[in-house]
């Protein structure tokens, strides 16, 4: 048994053309109505499906006719980036299972979404699944939310509220599995230039999803417009086959990307392996010394033309690698310019220090800067700010210390809700540091890079210095990728000034930068792919 039915979308926030039946909230016959929602974004060029339902059962003996579907969206929500909204019926009956298509080609309403047609539901148990789908130029700070469903059913209209509305986003996929003969996209980071041009950097894992060693290119997407288009992706670091050694034992990832305002450069930093057997992981395989053949390179590419061109690579580890260490490394994500002009990565080092080293190797690993106060021509490197922290990022606070947010390796055995991300803060490039009141308490995490970013922010006619973290906000898994906001410098973040944008798993990095004064811009892994999207900073910090 099947019937397709015609989804219309009203321009009114209500209007049942001269309908005056009164809205009920039970019905004789109809239970467990409930609505489910999957927080995720609404990917362009892809289908969503199934990301908002409406489940009821109908008692034995009743009979209804299904003749429209309303939902009505939250106040403010901006429909307009919707290109069409499909529905699957299906009903588990006494006598059979059934499934019905639902159709509809046009969206005009911000206010209600009206799907028309006719249906009979009979005694079992009947589910109505959305698809919405996104059109190409989608505004990617445009949401909407659906607050209650209203099933006209014969001469009654049933409401069903929906707890909790989560606002539907638009999201682009900057790079996809497969894309360009490339298995898997990793490690974003993202910067904005001073002419307000998106600069995404990635790694372009060509054979499978594995770490260095393996055939890895950084690739740089770049955007003119926000974020909402995205042009060709460029290779910008490709060791080649340096050595006479094939491309997978020249493999360079792991990006982080700045851009310094004073001289209008982009500089880009990886780490580079060279001749180690593509079976082994770098982080374990990289060993003391400084040549390419005995230890990972830490390298830097610069473009001065707002990355429509760049340089070739540029070898600093003879500047910053104690020979001591057994590998030392970039961020990743990304950097900043301080107010005086000086140059930081956050990095990373393995060195024979301190605490034993939980992964149970003799190197330990630690946090740290790099910083250049020459505009990059000479670079300079911190010490370790905490043991057993690894990937890492830096924000520059009000007073002009630095905050590095660290990844904590002791959170890959102790998945307590109270160790989160590791905190340091220098006031001396990283010479000296202090551990942060909010260290290990304030931010949960799975294990897993992050991003911090600061932005000065009017909030009730004050300027105020705000702190921006994305991470996957989940002790245990990488899921439930969220924004949270800061407004006292990361003593504390309220759960008013949390923002989830993606419950699904994924590899769990992101980057964020400012698209612009009043916007957070963030790029994300799903599996194999990343992911941009646009947030109103108001929608964060719900005033």
């Amino acid at each position: 048994m099947k019937n397709y039915l015609l989804i219309l979308l009203a321009v009114f926030v209500i209007n049942f053309t001269g309908c005056t039946t009164k809205i009920k909230y039970e019905l004789e016959g109809v239970t467990n109505t409930t609505v489910e929602q999957k927080k995720v974004p609404l990917f362009v060029d892809r289908e969503n499906p199934d990301v908002f339902q409406i489940h009821l059962d109908i008692e034995q003996g009743k009979i209804y006719d299904l003749k429209r579907i309303t939902l009505v969206l939250s106040e403010n929500s901006q429909a307009e980036f919707l290109n069409s909204v499909n529905s699957e019926w299906s009903a588990a009956l006494p006598q059979d299972t059934l499934t019905t298509n639902f159709s509809q080609t046009h969206v005009l309403s911000n206010n209600t979404i009206v799907i028309e047609g006719d249906a009979t539901f009979t005694n079992g148990s009947h589910s109505l699944a959305f698809q919405f789908q996104v059109k190409n130029d989608a505004v990617l700070r445009q949401r909407f939310s659906v607050e209650k469903a209203i099933l006209t059913l014969g001469k009654n209209r049933l409401a069903i509220e929906v707890e909790q509305p989560f606002a539907f986003r638009p999201a682009k996929v900057v790079r996809a599995a497969g894309q360009d003969n490339c298995d898997t996209y990793r490690i974003p980071g993202l910067i904005t230039t001073g002419k307000g041009t998106l600069i995404a950097v990635y790694d372009n894992r060509y054979n499978n999803s594995k770490d260095l060693q393996e055939d890895i290119d950084i690739g740089m997407s770049r955007s003119t417009d926000g974020g909402q288009t995205w042009e060709p992706m460029k290779v910008i670091m490709d060791m080649g086959e340096w050595g006479g050694l094939p491309q997978e034992l020249n493999g360079i990832g792991d990006p982080s990307v700045l851009y310094d305002p004073v001289n209008h450069t982009i500089w880009v930093a990886a780490v580079w392996m060279h001749g180690f057997d593509k079976n082994q992981m770098g982080w374990w395989a990289s060993k003391p010394g400084i040549s390419p053949e005995k230890t990972g390179q830490f390298m830097l590419v610069k473009s001065t033309d707002d990355g429509l061109t760049w340089s070739e690579p540029i070898n600093i580890t003879e500047q910053i690698k104690d020979p001591a260490w057994q590998y030392l490394l970039q961020g990743p994500g990304k950097g900043i310019t301080l107010t005086d002009g000086t140059l930081v990565f956050p990095a990373q080092f393995k060195a024979e220090l301190g605490e034993k080293a939980i992964d149970g190797g003799p190197y330990t690993p630690h946090s740290t800067i790099i910083y250049s106060k020459d505009g990059g021509e000479t670079w300079s490197i911190g010490t370790g700010a905490k043991t057993n922290t690894t990937e890492a990022q830096v924000v520059e606070l009000s007073d002009g210390s630095l905050m590095l947010n660290m990844r904590d390796d002791r959170n890959r055995k102790d998945k307590s809700e109270t160790n989160g991300r590791a905190i340091a803060i220098t006031k001396d490039l990283g010479k000296t540091w202090e551990i942060h009141p909010s260290s290990n308490s304030a931010l949960q995490e799975p294990n897993c890079m992050a991003s911090l970013i600061a932005s000065k922010q009017e909030l009730n006619g004050e300027t105020k210095q705000v702190l921006f973290f994305s991470n996957p906000n989940n002790t245990n898994q990488r899921t439930n990728m969220t924004i949270k906001a800061s407004l006292d410098e990361g003593m504390t973040w309220p759960e008013a000034y949390q923002l989830e944008l993606n419950e699904t798993g994924g590899y769990g990095y992101s980057c964020m930068t400012m698209v612009d004064e009043n916007t957070v811009g963030i790029l994300y892994e799903g599996v194999k792919e990343l992911y941009f999207q646009s947030i109103p900073v108001t929608e964060i910090i719900r005033q």
